[in-house]
């Protein structure tokens, strides 16, 4: 996934110098209500080597996202599947400055795109708390279809949209 591009961005490994863009978005709650919650910034340097260290061992994880143009960092999208998460799922979260500027729905399709193609996943999901609407409204625009819901670990209930 590391190199992967589409027409306005790029898909990175996470650096040392995202760290304060990491921390400052998970610091806001309305920002993180629905990615886990308001974090510490050791938290949030813990949040990003979790990401790295997945990657090391899936060859895929949740990776930093810049724009090709000014190479700014705008969040990330990306594929998470954790010896305990229920199925693959295709996860997002962008900073409030990217946001409706059709960034998600580029990342998400291409992410889409590697997941069921390049690496053969045999289910993609997204799972979305009930209240998350744009969320819901970004999956359904990548083409999932809601199947249900689930009891997301320590999570609680989730919606779960499924990719074809």
């Amino acid at each position: 996934m590391i190199g992967l591009e589409t027409e306005r961005l790029t898909f990175r490994q996470w650096q040392k110098s995202d760290f304060k863009a990491i921390a400052d978005f998970f610091s806001i709650a309305d920002n993180a209500r629905y990615v886990g919650g308001v974090k510490t910034p050791e938290e949030a340097w813990r949040l990003m080597a979790t990401y790295i260290g997945h990657y090391t061992l899936f060859g895929y994880s949740y990776l930093a996202i810049e724009t090709k143009d000014a190479q700014q960092l705008i969040g990330t999208v990306g594929l998470w599947n954790s010896e305990v998460w229920p199925e693959p799922e295709l996860g997002y979260w962008l900073l409030p400055e990217a946001q409706g500027k059709g960034y998600g729905v580029e990342a998400g399709l291409a992410t889409k795109q590697f997941a069921l193609e390049e690496l053969k996943l045999n289910s993609l999901v997204s799972y979305i708390d009930e209240a998350n609407e744009p969320s819901k409204k970004l999956a359904l625009a990548l083409g999932a279809k809601l199947d249900g819901t689930v009891d997301l670990l320590d999570f609680g209930p989730h919606e779960v949209y499924r990719y074809k």
